[in-house]
């Protein structure tokens, strides 16, 4: 056990290195790359596991909420790979990170909606976020999706039973609200924290937040981040590091200028909270805390978590549950 009064009493009289709280990511779907790198290639996720442990680690963070679909994407999107993950944490031994999956309900899905409860209480799953990625405008028209091939593919369908799965997703619309309201509602009495992703308007946050869906992640408009104010708005860390959305969607970085975000996530890449809170910094935005203690604030974790940046920024080090998890050569010789 590290005695952390001492470790930065230690670097102070080296110079050179900067100590700070561990990163706390809430979402992040980089994981994927590590558990399925193709389809099929890998059958046992523990290897994966110990792998995405050490880039987490590589990047400062301490704990990470994994984004996992339950999705009819399928693939590892689908509801056999979230039950397939949530077993692989819970085997998997050696771990340094404090590894969390975040559930995300394709709100499209309504019959799977009591096979979802029952897995979240299972999982003691403590987070759900809806998704709706069914490309209704293209639907509405009558129109394949121009990556119906791919989708299909990945589901292990075929392109037609793809497109026809599709079409009864996007006809049974009415059906959704009332079912994901009652879904909301065995969510929350499990003490389930709730929230949506990607929402456009003011109506669909107010929606979510009438379900007690308080989180909104990745507000795609200036309108759905205003409705917002009262939730905890989680924006995407490599929003701020690109200058900008990569969807062309508003500006993360204006949005903590304008004390509109809360949370700062990985999202995509793990690098990215480091990345943008010393981005931030450098303009005079006291940003750590929105990868740090705000996040570890939503999820009720208190550990002395620490990572170590050189002056460059890069993480030499990082120290989880009282273990290192991470250490370079340039932070182990200097502490010799």
């Amino acid at each position: 056990m590290t005695d952390v009064s001492d470790l930065k009493r230690r670097l102070s009289e080296i110079g050179g290195f900067d100590l700070r709280p561990g990163i706390v990511d809430l979402h992040g779907d980089g994981f994927e790359r590590h558990l399925a790198p193709r389809r099929g290639a890998l059958k046992n996720m523990s290897e994966g596991l110990v792998a995405l442990d050490a880039e987490l680690a590589a990047n400062g963070i301490t704990t990470a909420m994994l984004a996992q679909f339950w999705s009819w994407e399928g693939g590892m999107r689908g509801p056999d790979f979230a039950r397939r993950l949530v077993t692989s944490l819970a085997e998997t031994q050696g771990l340094f990170t404090d590894m969390r999956v975040q559930l995300r309900v394709e709100v499209s899905l309504i019959d799977d909606f009591d096979a979802i409860a029952d897995f979240v209480a299972e999982a003691g799953i403590e987070m759900v976020v809806f998704n709706d990625h069914l490309p209704h405008e293209a639907l509405a028209k009558g129109k394949p999706p121009p990556r119906l091939q791919g989708q299909a593919l990945k589901s292990g369908r075929s392109p037609e039973a793809h497109w026809k799965l599709l079409q009864e997703l996007h006809e049974r619309q009415p059906d959704v609200p009332s079912a994901l309201a009652g879904l909301a509602h065995k969510l929350g009495a499990l003490g389930v924290r709730m929230g949506s992703h990607d929402d456009r308007t003011a109506r669909q946050r107010a929606a979510y937040r009438g379900m007690h869906a308080d989180i909104a992640e990745f507000p795609e408009t200036r309108e759905a981040l205003d409705a917002a104010r009262k939730d905890l708005k989680v924006l995407g860390a490599p929003n701020v590091v690109r200058g900008g959305s990569h969807k062309k969607g508003l500006s993360a970085a204006e949005a903590v200028h304008d004390g509109l975000c809360d949370v700062l996530v990985s999202d995509y890449h793990y690098p990215a909270p480091r990345l943008a809170a010393l981005a931030l910094e450098a303009k005079g935005i006291d940003a750590w805390p929105l990868v740090s203690s705000a996040p570890a604030s939503v999820l009720g974790v208190d550990r002395a978590d620490f990572c170590v940046l050189d002056p460059a920024g890069r993480v030499v080090g990082t120290h989880a549950a009282g273990r290192w998890s991470h250490m370079t050569a340039p932070l182990y010789e200097a502490l010799q």
